[in-house]
């Protein structure tokens, strides 16, 4: 009996009660004796009924506690030996020295006690070494969560299949929301007649709807040139494991009959409404035209992006309507705006230079200032020609500026003009970003992942040549009415120079607009000497160029590697020629070249003739490009590092093609 209970919280304010009774009841006895008399006799009598009872009480009480103690210790013991929880106490040698029956029955044995976990869970150690204090893991098919004491050595086990598989099976019933469209339908049917048309309808809906009956896909035309589908997340697991060969089997069959359509997929998916899937689908499927089509694309909950097919070259659509609206909108931009500042990529290039230049021009023509921001410590011989030359032309000249100059000159009214990236860590300040909020991009890449936050217009062609292209068009419906509002010579040598050095000389990515705009910047004054001038390398770079090339092996497949040594740092535009040069081999369809770049960084630049999508490679590293030319940095890595990563890519990607 605890000593509470035997205390006198209670006897003794009785005793107290008792004792008053008393003294008034001797008061009493002086008056009238026989009312003290069966005063005292019913006092005692209460007294000695109030001591029983507490007795009585205090006995009753030790008796259930004592009761209750051993119905508490059995339970306990039952619980310890019969509930379906594993317990496990092991010791510093992962040695089970206990374990309750529930326990070994989990691994299928009669008894654990002096068993290695080494030998029975050896899934478990590595959560012991981490100290990792919950996690699941399978044990002969089931799941279990495992509850660590690590102070005690003491391990819970409990059985959570059922949960686990509800869980799953919850996320595999999610709906998923996908939209397909035909790329290139309107240009493949254009000049069709109505039983052609019809033929290829059939045949491209037949395809679709056998592909959606297999994989149990509701799928609904809405348009001539769009689908939507929708499905469950396991049936999309499906589809990603196979590849989505969907997109090779369409493209395949209408090529038969001399159309090859190709299909671009956007997907939506995750624990979301139906109304926000169908918007993650639209906007999934914008980044996979934005990627020049021909692939699926993706947008997981968590942010990030997985593609699929893009293994055709981008083919040239784009028509004169669209540049002449985008050149009309971006005439109403630079007019509302007090100034426009262009801005380019870090170690800017002949495009970007080239494109900022005829920007720079288009503000001009609208009768705005316009700047051109430049870093002088991040730019290239090529670069540094062409800003020498415009020394003759002291009106661009002067319109050379530095980003801290930028961040001076622009105001609310500024209109910032980003060309030849999309990407906010790319561009040469992205403190112009922040400051600026009226923003127009311009670019010819494929879209990625990272994308400049609202800008007001975007005029992004990944089937362009150039961003100089884009330019260049631009300004053929721009004003140029009055007096100096042409194209002088070194604004159109400078839009050639980016053609020429973006197409390798017009062998690369060149449609017949390409000639179309250069044919233009010819006429206005163009020189291609100058540009040659422009281009022109010297002696040592040649020689350093040679040295790198020579390093080259044939990997795989006709893809050529090539390493530069670990001491010895490369200009960006250098392992790039180096590249190029390596695809006019003979026997070589895909070239990287890795190299050391300043800052600690690694480079890798990679070529292809169109066989191998190296923009999916060059992804898959943090970089990005073209199906034909991308690139990728790497850091925290040396060159030998570099290789195995990228030839690791590579297997990765020839193993999936293979598969699809």
């Amino acid at each position: 009996m605890p000593s509470y209970f035997k205390g006198g919280k209670l006897r003794y304010p009785l005793y107290g009660i008792v004792a008053i009774a008393a003294i008034l009841l001797v008061f009493i006895a002086f008056q009238y004796l026989w009312v003290a008399i069966i005063g005292f006799l019913l006092l005692f009598s209460l007294f000695y009924t109030a001591v029983n009872g507490e007795k009585s009480v205090i006995k009753d009480t030790e008796e259930h506690i004592s009761t209750l103690s051993y119905r508490v210790k059995k339970v306990g013991e039952e619980a310890l030996l019969e509930m379906p929880i594993g317990i496990m106490l092991i010791n510093d040698e992962f040695i089970v020295e206990w374990s309750n029956p529930f326990m070994a029955a989990c691994f299928h044995e009669n008894t654990l006690v002096g068993k290695s976990l080494y030998e029975i869970g050896e899934q478990i150690i590595p959560l012991i070494k981490q100290d990792i204090e919950s996690e699941i893991v399978t044990i002969h098919d089931r799941k279990y969560r495992v509850e660590l004491k690590l102070e005690e050595k003491l391990l819970y086990f409990f059985d959570v299949t059922d949960q686990v598989a509800t869980v799953k099976r919850y996320e595999s019933e999610r709906n998923v929301i996908a939209i397909i469209f035909l790329d290139n339908y309107d240009d493949a049917t254009q000049g069709m007649d109505d039983q052609t048309k019809s033929g290829l309808n059939s045949t491209v809906t037949s395809l679709l709807n056998d592909w959606a009956l297999k994989h149990g896909i509701f799928l609904k035309r809405t348009s001539s040139d769009r689908f939507v589908i929708l499905l469950n997340e396991k049936i999309y697991r499906e589809l990603e494991n196979d590849k989505f060969s969907i997109l090779d089997v369409v493209r395949e069959e209408t090529a038969k009959q001399n159309v090859p359509l190709t299909l671009s997929i956007g997907v939506g998916i995750g624990d979301m409404s139906l109304p926000d899937l169908g918007v993650q689908a639209q906007s999934s499927l914008d980044l996979a035209l934005g990627r020049g089509g021909d692939q699926v694309a993706i947008k997981l909950p968590n942010g990030k992006l997985k593609f699929y097919g893009g293994k055709t070259n981008p083919m040239e659509k784009r028509t004169r309507v669209r540049a002449r609206v985008i050149s009309h909108a971006l005439k109403e931009l630079i007019v509302e705006s007090d100034k426009v500042i262009v801005m380019g990529h870090k170690y800017p290039d002949m495009d970007a230079i080239g494109a900022s230049i005829g920007i720079r021009k288009a503000a001009e023509m609208n009768k705005r200032e316009g700047y051109i921001v430049i870093d002088a410590s991040e730019i290239d011989t090529g670069v540094k020609r062409l800003i020498e030359e415009t020394k003759s032309c002291p009106d661009l000249f002067s319109t050379f500026i530095t980003p801290d100059e930028a961040l001076e000159l622009a105001t609310e009214r500024t209109l910032l003009v980003v060309v030849d990236t999309h990407k906010p860590s790319l561009v040469i300040d992205e403190r112009l970003l922040s400051k600026t909020e009226r923003i127009v991009v311009i670019d010819h890449h494929r879209r990625s992942e990272d994308f400049i936050k609202k800008p007001l217009l975007v005029y992004m062609e990944p089937y362009a040549s150039s961003t100089a292209e884009l330019v260049t068009e631009l300004l053929e419906y721009q004003p140029k009415g009055e007096k100096g509002n042409t194209i002088n010579t070194i604004e159109a040598t400078a839009l050639l120079s980016g053609i020429i050095v973006d197409t390798k000389s017009f062998t690369l990515r060149t449609g017949s607009r390409t000639f179309d705009a250069a044919s233009y910047l010819r006429a206005q004054g163009a020189d291609t000497i100058l540009v040659q001038k422009f281009l022109k390398e010297d002696m040592d770079t040649f020689i350093k160029r040679s040295k790198l090339i020579e390093t080259a092996e044939l990997y795989s497949k006709g893809i050529a590697i090539a390493s530069g040594s670990e001491d010895e740092v490369y200009q960006p535009i250098v392992i790039a020629q180096a590249a190029d040069i390596l695809l006019t081999m003979d026997k070589v369809s895909a070239s990287f070249v890795i190299s050391k770049r300043a800052g600690d960084i690694v480079g890798i630049s990679a070529r292809s003739l169109g066989d191998i999508n190296v923009q999916i490679i060059m992804e898959a590293l943090g970089g990005g490009g073209h199906l034909s030319n991308a690139a990728a940095q790497l850091t925290d890595v040396n060159i030998f590092e570099a290789e195995l990563k990228l030839k690791q890519v590579i297997d990765d990607y020839l193993e999936g093609s293979q598969e699809s």
